[in-house]
């Protein structure tokens, strides 16, 4: 496909979906196609989001080679053409990045969420050179991964004298023109770099926005953002982009903040003290909306009855549907 069909495809509310895991940590391939089938009867579509399978908040490092293709391949089958699929890539060197990408495209995926090859310490050419090559060994497209704050540890182990490794500027993504398949980029802003600089490529590239602001995103046109949660309680995040796409700012804003509140920052702040895991606020969530997950891998800890109460607590005070039977 073209890069301006798959611009049609790759925006709304970006859904990045659990791994759910057994009592045994057992990656449960089942358990998200009946998740995802779900989604699809709750409105998730193409135009408003798109089902994202192994990413960093799906827990997509912690699986092995051979976990996540049965997940993408129930992901995809559950999607059943309704609703777009993207399969992330993690801190990859060019080869393995290829590799992952050509399996993810022969399961069923329209689009792949590629962080920059980190370990490698990556120059502003290095990430030229490796997203040109993936763009040009596949057919689908790739939302590009910019996570500046990962860049604190490569400052750390190289000096201050290299505290950008890693970072992926505006004039970089400009260049990126020419890559086909090079389609959205997962824009969250470097330290020396102001948020507006999305004007530069925004009418190239699909921006979306990775929780800095929503608002002036779209405002400027972008065509989407990043929510934790839309794969818990799929209605609040199709009522945002609703009210996004027909300008409707203020109203947006009201109910994404909904969801924003001090409240919920103690429970995560609670929850990440005693044990670490991108995944285990979240999974609290689906456990208590009705819809298990399993616990996160170790070294991360199952969340506790008081880490669940807390849980339980925050959904309500954002006025979701918390089922009978689970308070």
């Amino acid at each position: 496909m073209r890069r301006e069909e798959l611009k049609q495809l790759i925006q709304g509310a970006i859904c990045t979906l659990p791994a759910p895991f057994d009592d045994d940590f057992r990656v449960e391939p089942g358990r998200i196609y009946e998740h995802c089938q779900w989604m699809v009867s709750q409105g998730v579509a193409t135009g408003n989001s798109v089902l994202k399978v192994a990413a960093a908040g799906g827990e997509g490092p912690q699986l092995a080679d051979d976990e996540w293709p049965p997940l993408l391949r129930s992901v995809v089958q559950a999607a059943d053409g309704k609703v777009p699929v993207m399969f992330g890539i993690s801190h990859k060197d060019t080869f393995r990045a290829i590799q992952d990408a050509k399996r993810a495209q022969d399961l069923g995926a329209v689009g792949l969420q590629i962080s920059p090859p980190i370990h490698n310490s990556p120059n502003q050419d290095d990430m030229l050179r490796h997203y040109g090559a993936i763009s040009d060994a596949i057919e689908i497209g790739v939302m590009i991964y910019n996570n500046p704050w990962f860049m604190h540890v490569m400052a750390q182990r190289y000096g201050g004298g290299q505290k950008n490794l890693g970072n992926i500027y505006p004039g970089t993504f400009v260049k990126m023109a020419d890559f086909e398949h090079i389609v959205a980029i997962k824009w969250a802003v470097p330290d020396d770099v102001e948020f507006e600089e999305m004007s530069k490529f925004v009418n190239i590239f699909n921006v979306i926005d990775n929780n800095t602001d929503m608002i002036a995103c779209h405002k400027m046109g972008g065509r989407g953002y990043i929510h934790s949660y839309i794969d818990v309680y799929p209605q609040h995040d199709l009522k945002i982009w609703e009210l996004l796409e027909s300008g409707r700012y203020d109203e947006a804003e009201k109910l994404y903040k909904s969801t924003s509140t001090p409240e919920a920052a103690a429970v995560s702040a609670m929850i990440s003290k005693r044990s670490g895991g991108m995944a285990r606020m979240k999974k609290g969530m689906h456990e208590i909306m009705g819809h298990p997950m399993g616990s996160s891998r170790p070294p991360s800890l199952p969340l506790n009855e008081e880490e669940l109460e807390g849980v339980r607590t925050v959904l309500k005070s954002f006025g979701w549907p918390v089922p009978r039977g689970v308070d």
